[in-house]
Formats: structure tokens, sequence, C-alpha cells
């Protein structure tokens, strides 16, 4: 069987430092901290008190008041980011619908249409009422559900679950099914609407969060000797991706290939990493052999860096083992440092950056470094506070979720 070669073709992004693609890597180049006390309820007697939240969204800048009343925010933003990416590529005016499809990832879907009718279900007395809407607000699917029905997109339509690699693992599944010609365009990417009390509040007591609450815009210090866990971070991203032969016929404006996968298993806990980082290792081992390229052709790694003991030390450890004296050469950076954790959404966004850092021949920072943590090795280049300039051909992108899963993807700079 011929495999197909796939590329991407558009951008949409919603993101605590920016509300589109532009604005969100301005606020990238420009290290900007995505945190700050939380809004959205009242946090005052919780252990942590500020998050990642979006700035300025209001549902009816972009729905009528009835149809966002239908829809949780994790749907709201899946629209909102595939509105923008499918504008991007341009691929709807000649796209054939049957052959275009929609895999979409979330962690959690809908906690906040769960919380809240779960907390009026309960104060409802005898007679409790649910609203008709609770099911499908809810349940993890209806984004792609929603994305399909707005354009009627008959193609190939499902949700990946995974946790923080949720969004990888929708970009990886949506490249295969291109591959294997199930469909010329997916509209593939993840969102995340988890600020919620609930949602905070069970984080924090698994002692996930960050607790710097008198300073919460450097609370996220990834690969810092004083880092103290992750800040959430709400939003949504979507990539276009598409068949190179379709691509090339609609002459559409190609922004990377997409070169290869890995996939893989912990094996080891719910919720930590393996301390070796086997499963690391072996996730990018494999996303390298199946692009068919040496661990030497990678300039970039946007890593997983979500500013826990453990996960950095980890990745830190396995990065070495995978790409031995070529480390040094490596530049490397956590973007979650300025647009905190999106959970099952990050692996969308942080391909976002990883391929906008191809476009601009840039590395975004990773800010918020203060104190060397002795562990890592001094020659690793961590891209520490500045952003930085240099030739970026090869990138890899790496998302580990809860459970032992982990994801790497590889873009390579699109050259005709």
């Amino acid at each position: 069987m011929n495999v197909k070669r796939v590329v991407v073709t558009g951008l949409g992004a919603l993101t605590p430092i920016g509300g589109n693609v532009r604005a969100y890597w301005q606020g990238l180049s420009q290290g900007v901290s995505g945190a700050a006390p939380i809004t959205r309820f009242d946090a005052s007697k919780r252990r942590v008190r500020f998050a990642c939240e979006l700035k300025g969204y209001q549902p009816e800048d972009y729905f009528e008041r009835k149809e966002a009343r239908k829809m949780d925010p994790c749907s709201q933003y899946a629209l909102v980011v595939c509105e923008e990416a499918l504008k991007d590529a341009g691929v709807l005016e000649k796209g054939n619908l049957e052959r275009i499809g929609v895999v979409w990832g979330t962690g959690i879907g809908g906690l906040q249409s769960l919380s809240e009718s779960i907390i009026n279900f309960s104060r409802g007395g005898e007679t409790p009422k649910m609203s008709p809407f609770f099911i499908p607000k809810m349940i993890a699917n209806m984004p792609a559900g929603n994305i399909s029905i707005k354009y009627g997109l008959r193609g190939p339509n499902l949700t990946t679950v995974s946790a923080c690699a949720s969004a990888s693992n929708a970009l990886i599944d949506a490249a295969q099914l291109i591959q294997l010609d199930h469909a010329d365009v997916i509209v593939a990417g993840g969102s995340e609407a988890t600020i919620t009390d609930i949602g905070v509040s069970g984080f924090s007591a698994m002692n996930a969060l960050s607790e710097r609450n008198e300073d919460p815009q450097t609370a996220s210090r990834p690969f810092d000797k004083g880092r103290d866990g992750f800040v959430m971070g709400e939003g949504a991203g979507a990539l276009i991706l598409e068949s190179y032969e379709h691509a090339q016929a609609r002459g559409a404006k190609i922004y990377a290939e997409f070169m290869g996968v890995g996939m893989s298993a912990d094996a080891y806990h719910i919720t930590a990493p393996h301390p070796d980082g086997l499963g690391a290792v072996m996730v990018m081992k494999n996303a390298l052999q199946h692009a068919g390229i040496p661990p030497e052709a990678v300039d970039y790694i946007n890593v997983h860096g979500t500013s826990t003991p453990l996960g950095d030390a980890s990745e830190a450890k396995a990065i070495q083992q995978v790409f031995g004296a070529h480390v040094y050469q490596l530049s490397i950076s956590a973007t979650k440092s300025m647009t905190g954790h999106l959970l099952g959404a990050s692996g969308a966004v942080e391909s976002i950056a990883s391929i906008l850092a191809l476009q601009h021949q840039i590395i975004p920072p990773t800010i918020n470094h203060f104190t060397d943590d002795e562990t890592f090795d001094p020659g690793m280049n961590f891209t520490f506070n500045q952003a930085q300039s240099r030739p970026v051909n090869v990138v890899m992108s790496n998302t580990f979720g809860f459970g032992g899963h982990n994801t790497s993807i590889v873009y390579k700079k699109w050259e005709i």
C-alpha cells in the first residue's frame, strides 16, 4: 500500500497568552506568562488560587446566546479554533466534505457542565430537574461532533482520550487516517476547559499544582530547582492535516510536513512518570525511527515540561539517553511555562508552537528560570528566559499523560 505524505495546511489557537495564532506566537516569542488569580469562581479559600485562564473570552463574541447555552466551553473553544484553522487552510472551498474528517482530543470533556449540573441537581429538593442538554454538553466526544455538524464534514469522526496526550493522539490518528487513504483532510486538535472549582481542587488534592499564590506569573518553572507543580491552563488548538497530493492539487499553503510519530506506555504508575524515563525514551526513539531520521537531525524539542519535580527530571534524563552527544546541539523549551498546562489540549497548542518555531526560525523560551537544578546537565540548552534565533529544520513535540500515555510527533520545515 502506498502511504501518503501528510502536511499541515492550517492552524488555529485559543490560549491564555493569545486568542489566535498570531497573538499566541507573539506571546510565546516575548515570554509572556498567562498565569493570574482565578476569576472564574471564588477561589479565596482554596489551596490554589490562580491559573492560566483565557483572557477576555466571551461566548457571545463567537456564538448566538441560544447556541452557546447548548455547549460546554470545551466544545466552544474547539469551534473557535477550527474556524480559524479552516479559514487559514481554505480547504472547504475546494474539498469534498465526504473526505474531510475530524479527530479531536480532550482529557476530561465537559467538566464545567458536569459539575454545575450535579450541584444544581443535588439542590433540587424532592423533584430535582436536569437539563436535556446535560449529557450532550458533558460527553467528551461532543466537540468532534459539533465541529462536523457545523461544517458538514462527513469523513471519519472520532475522539481520543489519553489524559494530557489526548490532542497528540488525535493528531497521530488523523495523520494515519490520511496515510491509509480514509480521508483527504482531517481537522485535528484538542480542547480543554477545566478551570472550575472542582477541577482545580481535584488536581490540587493530588499535590500536582504549584501553590505560589502570591506570585502566580512565575509559578510555572520547568527545569528550575524550585519547581513545585504545574499551573492549570485552558483553551484549544486546531491543525488542518492534509495529504500532500490533495494540498498540492489545490495550491495550498503548507506550514510543515508531518514526518513521524511515536507512542508508548510507561506501564508504571497512574500519575508518576517512570523514574528512568523508560516510556519517554521509547516514544522518542519510535518517533525518530518512524520519521526515518537520526537523532542528529532534530533541532528543537518542545518538551512536555510541566514544572513538576518528577516529570521534568524524568524527561531530561530520557532526552539525554536518546540524543547522546547531540543533546548539546539541541534547543529545548517548555512552553507550559507561559501557557500553563492545557491538559488534553496541550499536544495541539504545543505542536502549533513547534511549527511556528520552524516558520520563524526562533525557539520560544522556558520562562521563570531562577535557580539551576544541579541534577541537570549544565550543557543542555533549555532556552531559559529568552527566545533564541537559530536554524530550525526538524522539531519534536512531546506529550505525556497520566496513566503513562506517551506521544512524540516529528515535524519538518516545508521545502518545495
